[in-house]
């Protein structure tokens, strides 16, 4: 038996607007070329119409709702606009990986000093972690002693954002760059 096809699921748009604004009596009126204050949400809606515009609900938590005269289509191209820009002003935080063994050799450990140190002049956090293989749990120490003495190599540059932790076979610590002054 086959089940009946539903209709596809439409995004509703996160702002009611015109006649589909139900139960209001009166309306909190914003925008512009309009006195603002309260009306009767009838008297609201007259005067978007006769200005062409759409009657906007803004902020439908308050009492009275406050509403906005505005063209609908411009103002959803304001606010994707908005949403655009404070995206991209975020801050994206890049968290980079070493892998040490407990028993990691001088010179493979001065390689990835470097490496961590260029992470954190490029304002990258480092994930350092010694990651144990079989047996090699019972040199969790010599993990510890690795991770110390390569936070405090890297103490100019960064700082630890807690101390290192073991996590299964695996010895962590994050090292999140200082703030430039």
């Amino acid at each position: 038996m086959r089940r009946p096809m539903r209709p596809p699921v439409r995004k509703e748009d996160e702002h009611r607007i015109n006649e589909k604004i139900r139960g209001v009596q009166e309306v909190r009126l914003v925008g512009e070329n309009v006195e603002q204050g309260v009306v009767p949400f009838v008297k609201a809606l007259e005067i978007a119409k006769a200005q062409n515009l759409d009657l906007v609900e803004i902020v439908p938590n308050s009492a009275p709702p406050v509403c906005r005269i505005v063209d609908y289509s411009k103002f959803k191209y304001e606010q994707k606009k908005k949403q655009k820009e404070l995206k991209a002003k975020q801050v994206k935080t890049v968290i980079k990986e070493i892998r040490f063994g407990p028993q990691t050799d001088d010179h493979d450990y001065e390689f990835k000093l470097k490496h961590a140190e260029n992470f954190l002049k490029e304002n990258s956090k480092v994930k350092a972690y010694v990651h144990f293989v079989g047996r090699q749990i019972v040199f969790k120490e010599q993990g510890f002693k690795l991770l110390e003495r390569f936070t405090e190599a890297l103490s100019d540059l960064g700082k630890p954002e807690a101390p290192p932790k073991l996590e299964g076979k695996r010895l962590n610590v994050i090292i999140a760059p200082k703030p430039k002054k």
